[in-house]
């Protein structure tokens, strides 16, 4: 399932007990429900475990959280590209700042990627390394400054000129790769001002996640777009 319209959220899981398991599929199904009742584009990327199920019970998109640059064989505890698209993955998240990887290896990752006619979402941290991860052309280029993840200080307010320094970067690389803005965001305010930098949605977890009512904070997150 390609990705085609935006704005768009991907919702990363992580391993929250909340989004574990049966919680992962109420997530995604929340995320389901949003989708259908705005028409903005949502994308859940669960826990290895639970790809197949979600892949199965929800219609949007599901994504990898992470895929290993290892062919088919020897690699006990690994994630191979194959098996996260048996499972149904459209994509993966790659080199999340909680699962960091070398140049070769997210270059690796990408071309694997592409071959399975899949979606790539490389996370990078600042304005050069967005540069570079654009020139490996990738599908999605999502911006995450490590020190504001879980913090529940976007960006896009914090540290907008990162945002818009890599939109800039980014497009004069490769503009067919599309920019996501990631890191603190949770609101309305927050998702209006990283669109209104730059870029084409955002990547998020714990403030969604995390919240008492997901469905509803998802609601809130695309009242002002």
């Amino acid at each position: 399932m390609k990705i085609t319209q935006t704005p768009l959220v991907i919702l990363n899981f992580k391993t929250y007990l909340e989004s574990t398991g049966e919680k992962a599929l109420q997530l995604a199904r929340a995320l389901e429900q949003v989708a259908e009742e705005t028409g903005v584009n949502m994308v859940a990327a669960p826990q290895g475990a639970d790809l197949w199920r979600l892949s199965q019970e929800v219609k949007i998109p599901v994504l990898a959280q992470h895929i290993d640059p290892v062919d088919a064989g020897g690699h006990t505890g690994s994630m191979l590209i194959e098996c996260a698209k048996e499972a149904g993955a459209s994509g993966t998240l790659i080199n999340h700042s909680e699962q960091r990887m070398q140049l070769a290896d997210i270059d690796t990752v990408i071309s694997k990627v592409t071959a399975a006619d899949m979606i790539s979402v490389v996370c990078t941290n600042n304005v050069e390394t967005s540069a570079a991860a654009a020139a490996l052309k990738p599908d999605f280029v999502a911006i995450e400054p490590p020190e504001l993840i879980g913090s529940g200080i976007p960006v896009s307010q914090a540290e907008p000129e990162i945002v818009e320094g890599s939109v800039a970067a980014i497009k004069d690389i490769n503009p067919n790769v599309r920019v996501l803005c990631g890191a603190g965001i949770s609101t309305g305010d927050d998702m209006k001002a990283a669109l209104e930098l730059g870029s084409e949605g955002v990547l998020l977890a714990s403030g969604i996640i995390l919240a008492s009512d997901p469905k509803q904070a998802l609601l809130d997150l695309v009242s002002k777009i």
